[in-house]
């Protein structure tokens, strides 16, 4: 994966809590009263301020690090297949915390680790078919949050996103600063975040040139990709372009290879982690049969973002700046 630059990412995240020299509010006392916090649409009340928080995978731990919570986590399960980890702005933050497993959290690592707050998803972590939900924790004493991206809709059973990305993620942000006395280091960072994507939105291509772009995941019977409530919706919408799954009311799912070809996206994103890289996926896409007159795949206009960037974290904004400026290239060039 791309290696990505410390002080570049540190400047279009304009205030990120910890590695860019910023000053941040003492986290609250964890004796202090409870707290009430509204999570994928339900109250939860914690009883006191968490002090070993066990995190599963990059983005969900990044959010920690971004408000400077290090010190109040116990570790962190996250494959090492995410890219490279030492030019992020929170580097401090993955050399300080414990690295618990490559694999997704279990049972065993939350207990070994004496945690008294998961923070985590579905499909983010959280699975009923591996029985690591938060209603399996609350019965050993251990309170869960929620990534906000992930949560169950009730459209289908496994359907997931109930708001739009990004306000999925200032929702998150806020609700970690209230739950930890950080609110104002939040309320910067949101800002941050919303006057960078701002920037960014101003200089969109008008309604009629946004070029149609399909978020290419994985798989090559069928491609995984993002609908609706997945975090390359917004990025792809606020750098100027049209999600063509915009219709598909869910947030990771499967589609058919005919609906992309139907859609005939101008632009391919692909998602580069896993075992496949970026560079086999891109081969794979312009080798392919039936993708050979979609306008992307003709014209070579290929972009990739990293994992990280296209899950809910604080990386989402500098993707919307990055892809940004190639759709507005695209979009002169068409």
């Amino acid at each position: 994966m791309r290696k990505l630059v410390a002080t570049a990412l540190c400047l279009a995240a304009t205030v990120t809590a910890t590695g860019c020299g910023a000053t941040v509010e003492k986290p609250a006392n964890a004796k202090s009263s409870a707290v009430t916090l509204t999570n994928c649409g339900r109250e939860v009340t914690f009883d006191k301020v968490p002090e070993r928080v066990v995190t599963n995978d990059v983005g969900i731990t990044e959010l920690m690090f971004a408000l400077g919570l290090e010190d109040r986590m116990a570790g962190f399960a996250m494959p090492d297949d995410k890219g490279d980890l030492n030019g992020v702005p929170w580097k401090d933050g993955y050399d300080k915390v414990k690295w618990l497993s490559k694999e997704q959290l279990t049972k065993e690592n939350v207990l070994d680790a004496r945690a008294d707050l998961v923070f985590a998803g579905w499909n983010y972590g959280f699975r009923e078919d591996s029985g690591f939900t938060p209603d399996a924790l609350k019965k050993l004493g251990i309170p869960s949050y929620v990534l906000t991206e992930s949560c169950h809709n009730g459209r289908t059973e496994s359907s997931r996103g109930i708001m739009p990305p990004l306000d999925a993620l200032y929702a998150d942000l806020t609700n970690l600063g209230k739950l930890f006395g950080v609110e104002q280091r939040a309320a910067t960072l949101i800002a941050g975040f919303k006057k960078q994507v701002a920037r960014v939105r101003a200089q969109a291509p008008a309604a009629a040139d946004r070029p149609k772009v399909f978020l290419y995941d994985s798989g090559q019977d069928q491609p995984f990709t993002s609908g609706r409530y997945a975090a390359p919706e917004q990025i792809i919408s606020e750098a100027g372009g049209v999600n063509v799954m915009h219709d598909v009311e869910d947030s990771w799912t499967t589609v058919g290879w005919e609906s992309v070809v139907r859609r005939d996206p101008d632009v391919i994103v692909i998602c580069d982690y896993g075992d496949v890289s970026a560079e086999q996926k891109k081969k794979f896409l312009l080798s392919y049969a039936p993708l050979r007159n979609v306008s992307a795949v003709k014209h070579k206009r290929i972009f990739v973002l990293d994992y990280v960037d296209l899950v809910e974290s604080p990386r989402n904004p500098s993707a919307v700046a990055r892809l940004g400026t190639y759709l507005r290239t695209v979009a002169e060039e068409r």
